[in-house]
């Protein structure tokens, strides 16, 4: 039992646990300064553990956009979590066991199920990411706490960052950049005329030509593949 806590696969986990954990004082950090409740936002990473979609409807919702849309655009970022489900499916346990470990599917988790021995390394880095992302929230909101202005710290600049680090190894794909390159002229472009948040939204729309691509090229191989 003990050498398998000194296997590469316990390593790897918890570098990626700590990873998330440090990105999670970000956020922690970032939405106590936004005038967010210290509560609320613990809540948020016990409840939604979504990284990426927590930071947006902190952001949107510091710009002042409407519940509404912010929360809109929090959940179409977390829609890429349902198919992923589907790929790691055979990782997760039976019964109702299953509904527990459906809240640790994230990109790490996924990515690490498929290429590193399926359930065992699924809930290894789930349970280890999910306790580090929420110490790390709490660590942030604490730091918020005792730094006061966090903006003369220039912890806001750390939302931006965060999002950066994790849309960047994608952009590595053509079609990815392209899509996101539109995605961001149109809201850019939107910005000045649209409430805050809408723009974000519209943005959305970049996707429809990639998601129409993706759909031609599935029909070709289908048909490739077919007798």
């Amino acid at each position: 039992m003990r050498s398998f806590w000194r296997t590469p696969l316990v390593r790897d986990a918890l570098l990626v646990a700590v990873a998330s954990g440090v990105v999670g004082v970000a956020f922690g950090a970032v939405a106590t300064s936004t005038g967010l409740p210290w509560w609320l936002v613990l809540l948020s990473s016990l409840v939604v553990f979504g990284g990426a979609s927590q930071f947006l409807l902190v952001a949107l919702l510091a710009s002042g956009a409407g519940v509404v849309a912010a929360v809109v655009a929090a959940l179409v970022v977390n829609v890429r979590f349902l198919p992923l489900s589907f790929a790691v499916a055979g990782s997760l346990p039976r019964g109702r066991a299953r509904w527990l470990a459906l809240h640790l599917v994230t990109d790490e988790t996924v990515a690490f199920a498929r290429t590193r021995g399926g359930a065992r390394a699924f809930a290894l880095l789930g349970v280890a990411q999910f306790a580090c992302w929420n110490v790390g929230t709490l660590a942030g909101v604490l730091a918020a706490g005792a730094m006061g202005d966090t903006a003369a710290w220039g912890v806001d600049a750390a939302f931006p960052a965060a999002l950066l680090a994790l849309v960047l190894p994608s952009l590595a794909d053509r079609s990815v950049r392209r899509t996101a390159v539109a995605g961001c002229a149109l809201a850019v472009a939107a910005t000045p005329v649209l409430p805050a948040g809408v723009p974000v939204l519209l943005s959305l729309l970049a996707l429809g030509p990639a998601a129409l691509q993706l759909v031609r090229e599935r029909g070709t191989r289908t048909a490739q593949v077919a007798p």
